[in-house]
């Protein structure tokens, strides 16, 4: 399958400017990666803003570089209703300075980490003098070599009991009091010694391997010994067909490698397809549930197909046209111009009117069409044409990225720092796939724009003369996006609506349909299905299932904010007791890929049920409940219509047209596309 934009259209930049208040991004990247495009929301992210200290999570230890070391935990978790923490504590403090020297560093010139390279699935992190850590995500150990000879010093925030180490002393069983055990294998003898609270050791040169023991199961060890030996120092993942997703590691060492599995990963694997063993009764705790072991190098991973498509998937009774025609009458006349400079609200107000030519089309109503094109040419055209002070996009040369011109409205400061890029611009890429579908010579005018700003946040190769990174938001081991932005968060990536980042996806698809790119369909319909199987893992709270504790899914059915450390039922405009604005943010927009999002009748019936309680709060606007009237439209055909007709105002990615199409589809779906059996 190849890259979803072309050599043709990814040349293509709009006008050249700098961010503004952004950092310098070249600080910890080695020379050779000092150029644009950088990634903006990487797994790694912290280690190169600001002061590169604060805490990354690579599963399944939480990681920190500070002052010429790199700490280790595998964090213990702190559980309410309200919010699901890990907790970083320093169990291993590991540093190392050059042998027969100031071991306080006075003899070198102390120097930041730098990322040496970096993959979808491992970062290789410099720590100098004279350590290199190869982090591969979900690996249960922890490899460093060193590139001199040096003294060695673990420390820890625990205390240490003495170290016990074999005959030939390659491994080192390393006990915190009053906390786990650690293994430490060495690939050349390293003579331990506990002086001061430290473990010190002088004169190693080699590499070193640090695993915890999860419990004290006997096979742990076992298994912990067999895979010491080979390690991971490079991770691709490739989309070589339709709904099939490919890990290919490169290793050093000797014997198979082996990592962790998190439960997505764990039902796509396909274990006939590739030389895999699957370890069930080797785990470790994660955030995102139980890491299972899985040997081999090379994953296939399979999800499921979706289709995407214009009109509904359930298809709409004649009997309900005409209520859903006077609507659209309505909504079409009422498009007034658009005033916003905001992209995020801008791209959903004029999805929005797209979505009116698509029901229109849908109902046989055809004839208000044109006056929705003419409305989506003019306001799309000003964002790609670059003539305007407001309401155009620009190229930040810094980063590598779409910005836009000019305002400091907040939101479009948010763009500005790469927040939400696939969240806005998929709005804008699914106004343009409706515009081109109903006007070719548009899209042809307007095709190297319009795949730029699909290349923003999706690209797939790694080209030297792209002007975008990879895959900005979409991050191909943890299977779903992040609103990322170039900013440090103790907790990392975070994304608030795994709804937009569907539609993003959808949207995408939708484009390529209307361009007849049929590589761009099959890479989007591939990522809106892994977005999709992500938000039902992680997204939708399923009381009494195993993916968070009893205490978190008991009180809610919907997530907040999730973050790569934490769970927040807490949104970044209001409190944990706003549960219809948590469905508004997990729902909007409202389109026919939202039929197979939220296929599963039965958890939509306890969403409302656990939400609708909190629509008798004096400050809920029409707005919000608007979407949990239309999830409730699913199941119930007689209250939900009546509230809707009852709203007087629609979130500005919505309307009374949409409303109304969406509760008169037959739901769920005659062909559930999405395996629903998540338990």
């Amino acid at each position: 399958m190849q890259p979803a934009n072309t050599a043709s259209t990814t040349s293509f930049r709009f006008p050249e400017e700098q961010a503004r208040g952004l950092p310098d991004p070249s600080r910890y990247f080695s020379e050779h990666l000092r150029s644009p495009p950088y990634p903006t929301s990487p797994f790694f992210l912290n280690f190169v803003l600001r002061f590169g200290d604060r805490p990354e999570y690579i599963h399944p230890y939480i990681i920190r570089s500070a002052s010429s070391s790199v700490q280790l935990c595998y964090p213990s978790r702190n559980v309410s209703a309200a919010s699901i923490v890990q907790e970083f504590k320093n169990d291993l403090v590991i540093e190392a300075s050059l042998y027969n020297q100031d071991n306080h560093g006075n003899n070198y010139i102390q120097s930041n980490h730098f990322i040496s390279s970096f993959s979808d699935l491992c970062v290789t992190l410099d720590v100098p003098p004279s350590l290199r850590f190869f982090l591969a995500r979900g690996s249960p150990f922890v490899t460093c070599i060193t590139t001199a000879t040096v003294t060695l010093s673990i420390k820890s925030f625990h205390s240490f009991e003495p170290p016990h180490s074999n005959g030939s002393s390659t491994k080192h069983t390393i006990r915190l009091k009053d906390s786990h055990t650690w293994i430490c294998y060495s690939s050349s003898p390293l003579n331990l010694t506990l002086r001061d609270s430290v473990l010190t050791a002088d004169n190693f040169s080699g590499v070193l391997r640090f695993a915890v023991l999860p419990n004290s199961e006997p096979h742990y060890v076992t298994i912990l010994d067999r895979f010491s030996n080979c390690y991971a120092v490079s991770g691709r993942a490739f989309f070589t067909k339709p709904f099939c997703l490919e890990y290919k590691w490169e290793k050093k060492g000797r014997g198979e490698l082996l990592l962790l599995a998190h439960p997505l990963h764990r039902k796509l694997l396909d274990v006939d397809d590739g030389d895999v063993a699957v370890l069930d009764e080797f785990k470790y705790n994660s955030i995102d549930g139980d890491l299972v072991g899985v040997v081999g190098n090379w994953w296939h991973l399979k999800t499921d197909p979706i289709k995407p498509q214009w009109k509904s998937f359930g298809g709409i009774e004649e009997k309900f046209f005409p209520e859903i025609a006077s609507a659209l009458r309505n909504d079409v006349g009422g498009l007034t111009p658009i005033t916003t400079v905001s992209p995020y609200v801008y791209g959903k107000i004029i999805a929005r009117a797209a979505r009116l030519a698509v029901i229109a089309e849908e109902i046989g109503s055809k004839e208000l069409i044109p006056a929705v094109s003419n409305f989506l040419r003019i306001w799309i055209g000003q964002w790609l044409d670059g003539k305007y002070t407001n309401n155009s996009f620009l190229y930040d040369t810094k980063w590598g990225g779409i910005i836009s011109k000019g305002s400091e409205d907040e939101s479009s400061t948010e763009f500005n720092n790469y927040r939400g890029h696939h969240h806005h611009l998929g709005y804008f890429l699914y106004a343009i796939a409706v515009l081109v579908r109903n006007d070719k010579d548009w899209g042809r005018k307007y095709r190297s724009q319009a795949y730029s700003i699909l290349g923003d946040f999706l690209t797939l190769g790694r080209r030297p003369n792209s002007n975008y990174p990879r895959l900005r938001c979409f991050d191909p081991w943890i299977l779903h996006s992040w609103s990322g932005e170039v900013a440090v968060y103790n907790d990392g990536r975070h994304q608030e609506s795994s709804s937009e980042a569907v539609n993003a996806y959808y949207s995408a698809a939708l484009m390529g349909m209307s361009y007849e790119d049929s590589h761009l369909v099959d890479i989007a319909s591939t990522l809106a299905s892994l977005e999709i199987r992500s938000a039902q893992t992680w997204w939708h709270v399923r009381e009494g299932n195993a993916m968070y504790e009893e205490e978190f899914s008991r009180e809610n059915r919907l997530m907040g904010v999730l973050w790569t450390n934490m769970r927040d039922t807490g949104l970044w405009q209001g409190p944990s007791r706003w549960k219809e604005y948590r469905v508004a943010i997990q729902v909007r927009p409202i389109t026919p890929i939202t039929e197979i999002l939220f296929g599963d009748v039965r958890f939509v019936k306890e969403m409302v049920k656990w939400a609708l309680p909190a629509t008798e709060r004096e400050d809920v606007s029409d707005r919000r409940k608007g979407f949990l009237y239309a999830m409730e439209g699913m199941y119930d055909k007689e209250s939900a219509p009546k509230k809707i007709r009852s709203l007087k105002e629609f979130h500005e990615s919505n309307s009374l047209s949409n409303m109304l199409w969406w509760i008169y589809i037959s739901h769920p779906p005659p062909v559930n596309q999405i395996d629903q059996n998540l338990n």
